[in-house]
């Protein structure tokens, strides 16, 4: 390390021993008197009975310093003496965490002996530089044929996927653990039931997704800063292993949980509630949070954030906010789940920002035939169902239905099944040729006449436009 880097540490370091005493509670949060500490700050409440509950300074309010703490407040009372545990926040890391699981502490939960981790990060840190970021440049394989195909995901990008609850979104994840191309996965689950956690571990990762993962977890039941913390532990893990070199999968489920925890803290802290009670720290966190994931000169983060869309409502605030935030979005259908259709994936819903600038332009174009279809079949749909709809009418229309099966099975995918990036991109070209689409991008005669604009890959802009034949 660097005599620069020490001296940035000393800098931030605030004299060990500073003590003060608790005067009151307000729901979960202690204010004190006597403790000059820092935002941040990670501190002891310690009663006269030997009862000792960590906390973390989140604020301030006139003369006394806010504490929220990791556990219960069961035994406080007005006096007891709060001490200062360290100033700034360092999370345990090393090579020997894959295949463990850790809470938002980086504590080992998983029964084994701790592994012995002799590097130190930061728990909070700035995002790579924007100048100095690399372009997307290459796709990542993510193991799930529709995403690779339609969806094409990029080394560094940010997606998000948007579900309401039940919708499939960690199989999904779960699937992406276990056979993307990625070197290392780095799982968050924030906020989860009790039960999920091992459904998730053994039913969904499964062995083989846990060997190569380091799996985060705060569950619902924990306090408020433990589930924020979960998200900042996660990302500064994967953050370690970027600068190591490695292509890292970060996967956060979810982020709505992420939002809901620091809005406890920030309204415990005194912050005005503004957007369905959030307070505004929420909105200028998510940025900085997701900010910190993508490529560096050494390595990338690849990052997967799922978003709970309450009410199947896409403009909820923090879903109508992360949107903006990311490179993409996957939506996952409630309608689709109820038919069996999985993964869920509303492909007309969903779409990745930095697919024009790493597919090829056949891979473009069979992904914009496949679109154009699905569209078509969709407009068309309530009188194609009720038998309004005369056959031969349209080309297009019959076209599509035509090719709805065939689309259909192409999309769907079991848990178990394996597609990687290159067996994804050559079915899709095969069934796109099947839909009228020539090798060279151009639509075949016979294919779909009745759109009189030439067809063009979605989201590439002006450029080169496929032809049609008559």
């Amino acid at each position: 390390m660097q005599l620069a880097d020490f001296e940035k540490r000393l800098d931030a370091v605030v004299p060990y021993g500073l003590q003060g005493r608790v005067v009151r509670t307000q729901g979960m949060v202690v204010a004190t008197v006597g403790l000059p500490a820092p935002v941040g700050a990670q501190v002891d409440i310690r009663s006269e009975g030997g009862l000792v509950i960590p906390a973390e300074v989140i604020g301030f309010r006139e003369r006394e310093t806010l504490l929220y703490p990791y556990e219960e407040l069961h035994g406080v009372r007005q006096g007891d003496r709060v001490v200062l545990r360290r100033s700034t926040r360092y999370l345990p890391v090393g090579r020997r965490m894959i295949g463990r699981i850790f809470d938002a502490r980086g504590q080992v939960i998983d029964g084994a002996p701790p592994p012995p981790l002799v590097d130190r990060v930061p728990l909070s840190r700035q995002p790579p530089n924007a100048i100095e970021r690399p372009r997307i440049d290459r796709p990542i394989s993510t193991g799930v044929r529709a995403m690779d195909s339609l969806l094409t995901c990029g080394l560094g990008q940010r997606m998000g996927i948007f579900a309401g609850a039940g919708v499939g979104k960690s199989v999904l994840l779960g699937m992406m653990a276990r056979d993307s191309s990625a070197d290392v996965n780095v799982i968050a689950l924030i906020g989860e039931r009790g039960r999920e956690v091992n459904d998730f571990l053994e039913r969904d990762l499964g062995p083989e997704g846990i060997a190569r993962s380091v799996v985060v977890v705060a569950t619902g039941d924990q306090p408020a800063l433990l589930r924020a913390q979960a998200a900042l532990t996660a990302t500064a893990i994967a953050e370690y292993f970027r600068d190591q070199g490695a292509n890292v999968l970060l996967m956060m489920d979810s982020l709505t949980r992420f939002a809901m925890a620091q809005r406890e803290i920030g309204l415990a802290a005194g912050e005005p509630p503004t957007t369905r009670g959030y307070p505004p720290s929420v909105f200028s966190l998510l940025p900085r949070l997701v900010e910190r994931a993508g490529r560096s000169a050494l390595g990338s983060i690849t990052a997967f954030y799922s978003v709970l869309v309450e009410g199947d409502d896409p403009s909820e605030p923090v879903a109508d906010t992360v949107r903006g935030l990311l490179d993409g979005h996957t939506y996952l259908s409630r309608k689709l789940a109820g038919r069996g259709h999985f993964p869920a994936i509303d492909m007309l819903q969903s779409l990745s920002r930095v697919m024009p600038d790493i597919a090829p332009p056949a891979h473009l174009a069979a992904a914009a035939r496949i679109r154009e279809l699905l569209s078509t079949y969709r407009e068309n749909e309530d009188l194609i169902t009720i038998g309004a709809y005369r056959a031969n009418s349209n080309q297009l229309v019959d076209l599509a239905i035509r090719a709805k099966d065939p689309i259909d099975q192409f999309l769907r995918q079991g848990m178990t099944e394996r597609a990687s990036y290159e067996q994804s991109l050559q079915r899709l070209m095969e069934l796109a040729q099947q839909c009228g689409l020539a090798t060279n991008g151009a639509v075949l005669a016979g294919g779909a006449t009745g759109s009189q604009s030439p067809s063009q890959p979605a989201g590439s802009g002006p450029g080169k436009r496929t032809t049609r034949t008559t």
